[in-house]
């Protein structure tokens, strides 16, 4: 579902990208996935970059850092959608993001490989606001080397 975007989500969405970026062919077959965890007032809570060979997610790292509760109303700020499920075992991260109680999921575009469709799905099911589009051009162009893996 698209949403108007205020200049505040694009610039968490600029954010979350310049994170991806800067692990941009380090993360092994996984995509570079950048995050920022917003707070109803604005405050950026925390944000994370998929690790060093991939096994450690964006959404993960960032939600590690905080204190219990401490994203409960957030607004999460993802480069791509938020995995279904983990080929390498352990909590997907649209699950821990619903756990962390996220109200808001901003992200530009969804995930073509069969691990990462269906994490919208998840949130929008837990009461979630999924609003998709913001900078999507932008995402198309960075994922589309994995995506064509990933097809």
């Amino acid at each position: 579902m698209s949403a108007a975007f205020s200049k505040a989500d694009r610039a968490m969405m600029v954010r979350a990208f310049a994170l991806a970026r800067a692990q941009s062919g380090r993360t092994g077959a996984n995509p570079a996935v950048g995050c920022v965890l917003v707070g109803a007032d604005g405050r950026v809570l925390s944000e994370g970059a998929t690790g060093d060979g991939g096994t450690a997610h964006a959404e993960a790292l960032a939600l590690g850092g905080l204190a219990a509760d401490a994203a409960r109303g957030a607004t999460a700020y993802v480069t791509l959608e938020p995995c279904r499920a983990r080929s390498a075992g352990g909590a997907a991260c649209s699950a821990l993001l619903l756990e962390a109680g996220i109200a808001r999921l901003v992200c530009p575009i969804a995930d073509v490989h069969p691990n990462g469709a269906g994490g919208f799905d998840r949130l929008r099911a837990g009461g979630v606001s999924v609003e998709t589009g913001l900078m999507a051009d932008e995402a198309q162009a960075f994922y589309a080397a994995f995506f064509a893996r990933s097809s």
